[in-house]
């Protein structure tokens, strides 16, 4: 092979990494750079209770839980391409509604839209992947992708506030739009379709009722979703509230993308670590070790915040949340992983499937921890205490030999 060839191709390799890195972040993107905005927009809209603010945040993902079951066996039977654009019409529809929105109602429903057309390029932008790669490459490949993938919770919520400053809460959207246009464009010249004609799958609901009922059969599948669901759901509460405690409660103002940014760094770290971890041990060793990690902390955090009466310093808030979120991200990394392991024959269904339920379950949580906010970080931390001890006999109830 020519130099010039072997350049060309390591060119587009990097490119398509790049642009399905893109793709995927598109959601993350949408909910982490609207956090310091949820103060100004409950504003103009005339929301009364800064609670209901969260809900800007918390109906994104009902959409997402909508999405991801339709979008798999959507895309085995018409091809990715026509998913994919099916997806980014919806999103861009529900992100000009948010723009334009003149009343609190009108945003939620454009934050639904755009949960339902960003399902789209999270979960058909995996199957591009597996479609062109398999085995170490296709694992090399997610890798780089989520290492780019890594850095959206990190910055995102610093081009929300850098947006807020300069032109006002309407401007980020302007962003969704922007980077929506610009990266379906990219999609739709430089991607080819990835899935062969005579690989199609016709698109019928038995096949998504099918796969759904055995999720629900398999003991594994079902409690490793079950667990997805409640670890998700303490992490959304926390993305739900996220924004009152550390701006408002802990007075960060400006500082919290940058408070916030220092947090997701953990989430980072736990994912590059469990690419190494899993060598050493299985999956099943860390979810345990990651999940009492969590009761304990819990447990002992919520002591010392009850006698601080909600309030403990932001320091501490701070350590114990670092190791809480590392654990998250092993769990994150792992959970899914189980879950998916006895359903190799529908994979790509057998994902949309496990996806949406576990995120449906986590909207539920999430909303409620949500919604608890008084003022103090107590709801948070028995949250993630509550959700961690409820876990445990699903996890062993998993493992039990039937």
């Amino acid at each position: 092979m020519s130099s010039r060839k072997k350049s060309r191709d390591n060119l587009e390799f990097a490119e398509s990494i790049a642009l399905i890195a893109m793709m995927m972040s598109l959601a993350a993107l949408s909910i982490d750079a609207m956090l310091p905005a949820l103060p100004a927009i409950g504003r103009e809209l005339e929301v009364k209770n800064e609670n209901t603010n969260q809900l800007i945040i918390s109906l994104l993902f009902l959409g997402m839980s909508a999405g991801q079951i339709i979008y798999g066996p959507l895309s085995d039977a018409t091809g990715r391409k026509p998913a994919i654009y099916t997806g980014f019409g919806i999103f861009i529809t529900g992100t000009l509604l948010s723009l334009f929105s003149t009343n609190f109602t009108m945003m939620l429903a454009g934050r639904i839209l755009q949960g339902l057309g960003a399902a789209s390029t999270r979960i058909v932008s995996i199957a591009i992947v597996r479609d062109q790669y398999e085995g170490q490459k296709m694992a090399r490949v997610m890798s780089f992708v989520m290492t780019i993938f890594i850095f959206i919770p990190i910055l995102a919520p610093a081009l929300g506030q850098l947006m807020l400053n300069i032109s006002g809460w309407r401007s980020i959207f302007g962003v969704f739009l922007f980077l929506s246009f610009f990266t379906l464009f990219w999609f739709s010249t430089r991607l080819p379709e990835t899935l062969a004609e005579e690989k199609r799958i016709p698109f019928t609901i038995g096949r998504i009722v099918s796969a759904v009922r055995e999720v629900l059969n398999i003991r594994q599948s079902l409690a490793y979703t079950i667990v997805s669901g409640l670890v998700f759901g303490s992490f959304l509460g926390y993305l739900n509230s996220s924004q009152q405690i550390l701006q408002i409660q802990y007075g960060l103002g400006e500082k919290f993308p940058l408070y916030f940014g220092i947090l997701a760094v953990a989430f980072g770290a736990a994912t590059l670590a469990n690419s190494k971890l899993v060598m050493f041990f299985s999956m099943h060793s860390l979810v345990r070790i990651a999940m009492f990690t969590i009761v304990f902390l819990s447990a002992v955090f919520l002591i010392i915040a009850m006698e601080q009466k909600g309030h403990p310093p932001l320091w501490l808030f701070m350590i114990y949340l670092m190791p809480v979120f590392f654990a998250i991200g092993i769990l994150f990394g792992n959970l899914n992983a189980l879950a998916m392991e006895p359903l190799g024959h529908i994979a790509g269904i057998g994902a949309s499937t496990i996806g949406s339920l576990s995120t449906f379950t986590a909207l539920t949580i999430g909303t409620v921890i949500g919604q608890s906010y008084n003022g103090t970080i107590l709801p948070l931390v028995s949250g993630f205490l509550v959700l961690g001890l409820a876990s445990l006999p699903v996890m062993q109830w998993a493992n039990r030999t039937p």
